[in-house]
């Protein structure tokens, strides 16, 4: 038998192996590089990550972020504790900075990339197959979550999004084993108590939790009705003792107030986004779903892939955008790795003739696999297009001259500056580096926060937590509530009006209609400041101006 074409296959399959890993280390390489710098930037990057740390900073004086938003100092949270609750531990280490939750995230991201590395390879591992097939699907399984441009941009920062979906594929991997013959009981007790904790971290975790409970009634009617009992005991006295100890604010702010206004269009949109960055998993995921739904059992990973597309659906409330697809994300690149090791148990048993090509058949398997990936690698391009590493990474892929928010003069309205990012989803205001220029304007604003005698109404939470201040509002909460006829705005434009904020900072101007009025009227612009792409107004009280310029005040309008 001529041993030619088998060695060639076998060399060309792990050249393509290697090739296909090394795409995805390299959006490794890129979002470690992207959370190291934002673990050393110092203010919001999103507009919601100070609010919460301020959040976490509360709970560890013992205090409920969860109140009144008429009275002072307007504030409350809309989500669930448990994120700023692990937060809490590692206060004493970095202080009130974002860099806490920043790490929480970070590491969240990671240990769901592990986790479906372990499902993906206990999984699909046959001995009978080449060794660099019972490797490459969990690797790219695993690192294509963390090389999704969603889960780049949202990973490292202050937000719940990620310590999420780790509950969540966390969960999913220990039910979808309680059939287990010696650990059945075990896994499903643990899986229960993730899918408790998912909840307590995120509402849409709602999704999960139907996923898994029907998984469970489809195998053992008795187990899923037991379960999904204790579990709704268990989530409802949490629930109705944080209610009572919060005096009935909990429930409007993390229920009542997150009943936003619903756009189908951008629904649709991000629908298609979704998949057209993610289109190899995406396919091989509905695929796989099919052929469980007529051809074999249901596991659990199809329903939870099936059900993360509810909360897909959702995306396109106000307030919500691309983060709701983080675990239809997870669920894909974990089915998609179990597809193609049942296309592999398939390919082996194709009826070939014996010789060369029966020998070769499984490093060509390899091959198909691995530029499959190659293909889909490409389709999520996100890279800085400067410095001295990614900026000849940039010219390579002729991906240089591309800047989020527009091209040399053509900004984005909303913008003040171009970034030296590619992204292949197109505008996004996050997943850019920060510059020397953002670190400047950002002690730039904190000079006139620290400037100021009394309190500051700021959009992000960073500026009076860093100066020592208390933190006044959450803007777009207010807005929720103020939607929803939830809200007294009586006390706040009543201080606006008495101009008792020494300073006001705008950035997107989230507060609701009636609170921007009043600072229109009695409020006036001294600076804006480009940071971060965005401008940052910040205005002063008349009474103040009237007085005369503070030393070193600048007029607006540079």
């Amino acid at each position: 038998m001529d041993s030619t074409l088998p060695r060639v296959c076998r060399t060309l399959a792990v050249g393509l192996a290697v090739l296909a890993v090394l795409a995805y280390v390299f959006y490794l390489a890129v979002y470690v590089n992207y959370a190291v710098d934002l673990f050393r930037w110092p203010f919001d990057y999103d507009q919601g990550e100070g609010f919460e740390l301020y959040d976490a900073v509360l709970f560890s004086r013992g205090e409920w972020p969860y109140r009144d938003n008429a009275a002072f100092p307007f504030y409350s949270s809309n989500y669930p504790p448990l994120f700023r609750l692990l937060i809490v531990p590692l206060l004493p280490i970095f202080g009130p900075r974002l860099v806490a939750g920043r790490l929480v995230s970070f590491v969240a991201t990671l240990v769901t990339a592990a986790a479906i590395f372990v499902v993906v390879r206990r999984k699909t591992r046959d001995p009978s197959q080449e060794r660099v097939t019972n490797w490459l699907l969990p690797t790219v399984s695993g690192l294509a979550f963390l090389a999704s441009n969603y889960v780049y941009q949202i990973g490292p920062l202050s937000r719940m999004h990620m310590t999420l979906v780790m509950f969540e594929t966390l969960a999913i991997a220990f039910i979808a084993e309680f059939e287990h013959p010696k650990h059945g009981t075990r896994n499903l007790v643990v899986g229960l108590i993730l899918l408790f904790c998912a909840g307590y971290t995120k509402q849409t975790a709602v999704f999960t939790v139907g996923a898994a409970l029907l998984f469970v009634f489809l195998r053992d009617v008795k187990k899923a009705v037991v379960s999904g009992t204790g579990l709704a005991v268990a989530a409802g006295v949490v629930f109705w003792l944080i209610n009572v100890a919060t005096g009935g604010a909990w429930w409007i702010n993390i229920i009542q107030a997150n009943v936003n206004v619903f756009d189908y269009r951008q629904t649709i949109f991000l629908f298609g986004q979704w998949f057209r960055l993610h289109m190899l998993f995406v396919v091989l995921a509905a695929g796989y779903l099919v052929y469980e739904l007529f051809w074999d059992r249901l596991s659990a990973y199809s329903l939870w892939f099936a059900f993360a597309l509810g909360a897909g659906a959702l995306s396109g409330k106000w307030g919500a955008g691309f983060g709701y697809f983080n675990t239809a994300v997870a669920a894909a690149c974990v089915i998609s790795g179990l597809a193609l090791g049942k296309v592999g148990q398939v390919w082996e048993r194709l009826p070939l003739p014996e010789g060369a090509l029966r020998v070769s058949a499984r490093p060509l398997f390899v091959v198909t696999i691995s530029l499959l990936y190659l293909v889909q690698a490409p389709r999520m391009l996100h890279l800085p297009t400067s410095g001295p590493v990614f900026g000849p990474v940039a010219r390579a892929l002729g991906v240089d001259g591309d800047l989020v928010y527009g091209k040399g003069d053509e900004l984005v309205s909303t913008h003040c500056a171009p970034v030296a990012y590619h992204d292949a989803m197109g505008y996004t205001q996050l997943g850019h580096p920060l510059t020397a220029d953002d670190r400047a304007a950002g002690d730039e604003i904190m000079a006139y926060v620290e400037g100021a005698d009394g309190p500051v109404l700021s959009e992000e939470a960073m500026f009076s937590i860093l100066a020592g201040k208390p933190v006044v509002t959450n803007p777009t909460q207010l807005l929720n509530l103020y939607n929803n006829d939830l809200l007294d705005t009586s006390e706040i434009i009543e201080m606006v009006d008495q101009q008792a904020f020494d300073l006001v900072i705008f950035r997107a101007q989230f507060y609701p209609p009636p609170v921007l009025e009043a600072v229109g009227q009695n409020y006036r612009p001294v600076d804006h400041i480009c940071m971060n792409g965005f401008y940052y107004h910040v205005l002063r009280p008349t009474r103040l101006l009237d007085a005369g310029p503070r030393s070193g005040e600048r007029a607006a309008g540079r």
